[in-house]
């Protein structure tokens, strides 16, 4: 039996990241339905406690919440645009996905024009976080669209800010992930050189992760294996969030730089870096294996 707090949730996306955010909704007692191209994805949130059904559209139909979890601003404005016309005009539109911010603010004016309120609330935390239900949640929309997806977005993390308006947590996600592909690569640059000048990982570790070269790149997510807690670098560089997706974010930031005259020049080197280890075949590792092309 659902506690009185469950809700009937519609699902769309159910890729590395979403699954494990369906799969969360359910084990907290909500009713997930939901919706993927994939089989693949559909039987994995069918064994997780979803009910899969064979249609966005379906997945939508009643939901008191709809989530989506998409590739990019095209397929957010392709699903919303379709589902306007299916959605009960008392849900909540949330999408997690991370896209540019003239998208989001454009899908939350469609829907306001349809008498429906939505947010962006792209995520912090990657495939790990979203599988242990413990990702950050950057919220964009008004306070009163923020507390009802508070609510759902809550059993699916850690936190949730609400960032500002409609297109605030795309903003927020964009910037948050420029510090984190430039911050990856001055920590992998860190430990070769430190490796280069005879100075030992672990003893290097140790000491920059108590001083003023801390940060979460260090402590966290350390880029070589052994180091640290437990990161992709310990499994090969797989898992994780991969370069693929840091460099999508990187682009996303790059183009609202251009967009509002921003000067970025380490947010610009860090996607150029990302941009060239992604071509040469690299983009499903994790993003922290940059370090192999400075060791190379």
């Amino acid at each position: 039996m659902r506690r009185e707090n469950m809700a009937r949730i519609g699902f769309i996306g159910l890729g590395n990241m979403g699954g494990g955010m369906a799969a969360n909704l359910a084990k907290k007692g909500h009713d997930v339905r939901a919706f993927d191209l994939s089989l693949d994805a559909l039987d994995k949130a069918k064994a997780a406690g979803c009910l899969t059904v064979a249609s966005a559209a379906e997945a939508a139909d009643g939901a008191e919440a709809i989530v989506t979890m998409l590739p990019a601003g095209k397929h957010v404005a392709e699903v919303y645009d379709a589902l306007f016309g299916v959605a009960s005009p008392s849900a909540i539109l949330i999408d997690c996905s991370t896209i540019d911010v003239a998208t989001a603010k454009q899908v939350a004016a469609a829907a306001q024009a349809k008498g429906l309120v939505a947010v962006d609330a792209p995520v912090s935390g990657g495939i790990g976080a979203a599988n242990a239900g413990t990702l950050t949640f950057m919220v964009g929309g008004s306070v009163e669209a923020f507390d009802r997806a508070q609510a759902i977005l809550a059993d699916m993390g850690k936190a949730v800010i609400h960032a500002g308006a409609n297109g605030a947590g795309q903003a927020a996600k964009i910037c948050n992930n420029m510090i984190l592909g430039a911050t990856m690569i001055a920590t992998c640059e860190a430990f070769v050189l430190a490796e280069k000048l005879g100075l030992d990982a672990q003893a290097f570790y140790d000491i920059a992760s108590v001083s003023s070269g801390q940060s979460w790149s260090m402590t966290t997510y350390a880029p070589l294996p052994g180091i640290g807690p437990d990161t992709p670098a310990d499994h090969d560089y797989q898992g994780g969030f991969a370069a693929a997706l840091m460099l999508k974010d990187l682009r996303l930031a790059m183009a609202a730089a251009k967009d509002t005259g921003a000067d970025t020049p380490m947010g610009a080197k860090a996607a150029e870096r990302y941009e060239a280890f992604a071509e040469a075949g690299q983009g499903g590792l994790d993003f922290s294996a940059i370090i192999r092309t400075l060791r190379d």
